[in-house]
């Protein structure tokens, strides 16, 4: 695997239910066409090139020195941290950043800082081993293995994702999903309902609208079809008594 060097790690994140962030891993291979607001802003600012070298991920070689160093310094001022933002800690098909990634939750862990973890691929059993104030969670917008083959297309199975963060919860751990980016009719017809009832084991459910696709603004009720199914998730959690965040931007007055 091809490796970079970075000469920060650790930096306050913009993203609205996030506090200090890292990704240790310049692309990815999942290679998400929704498209991938990562990927379009790596290529948009000269990191990449192309979305071929975008799915050939470069690993942050001096991950773990630079944790060293900023760790102390932050310590005192961080809630959390999340991996990742532009990036997945635990891609299909990478085991170096995996490993790396597991190296850096317990460095996280062991100065006592919580971790929450995003992925499309398939979270290792072993962090039920690490602290119990990580959350682990699971991208999920589908339960439709062709939609994913289209949008996310190395990625991990949903059923595979799923039933690893199933295991978790089953030892204790605090799980979650990220339900965004949430596609239109127009793009793919399904009922948000069954994907619910199939992770309502969870404590926390975040939902958010699609975002940078022309397909959407081609469905004239786009904005209505939001409302509602916000309304659903919002429900779903309330009945069940699950933490839920609605993204800004998703749910607006007609």
């Amino acid at each position: 695997m091809k490796t970079i060097t970075r000469k920060s790690m650790l930096y306050k994140t913009g993203v609205e239910y996030g506090d200090y962030t890292m990704n240790h891993v310049l692309g990815c291979f999942h290679g998400c066409k929704y498209p991938c607001y990562a990927y379009l802003m790596a290529r948009r600012f000269g990191n990449v090139k192309s979305y071929e070298e975008w799915c050939e991920p470069k690993l942050v070689s001096n991950t773990l020195e630079l944790l060293d160093i900023e760790i102390p310094k932050l310590k005192n001022k961080i809630k959390s941290v999340q991996l990742c933002f532009t990036t997945d800690p635990f891609m299909e098909n990478y085991p170096e950043v995996c490993e790396m990634s597991l190296k850096a939750i317990k460095k996280l862990n062991d100065a006592d800082i919580q971790c929450n973890i995003l992925t499309k691929g398939k979270l290792p059993l072993e962090l039920k081993n690490y602290s119990k104030k990580n959350e682990y969670g699971i991208t999920l917008v589908s339960l439709n293995e062709k939609y994913r083959k289209e949008y996310e297309p190395n990625s991990v199975s949903y059923k595979k994702r799923i039933s690893a963060l199933k295991k978790l919860h089953e030892a204790g751990c605090k799980t979650w999903i990220s339900i965004e980016p949430y596609p239109t009719p127009n793009i793919i017809n399904q009922d948000l309902k069954q994907i619910l009832g199939a992770i309502s084991f969870v404590d926390k459910i975040i939902f958010g609208r699609m975002h940078y696709n022309k397909i959407i603004s081609e469905y004239k009720e786009y904005q209505k079809f939001y409302n509602e199914q916000a309304a659903i998730v919002i429900d779903f959690c309330t009945v069940n008594k699950i933490n839920f965040h609605i993204k800004k931007g998703t749910v607006r007055n007609l």
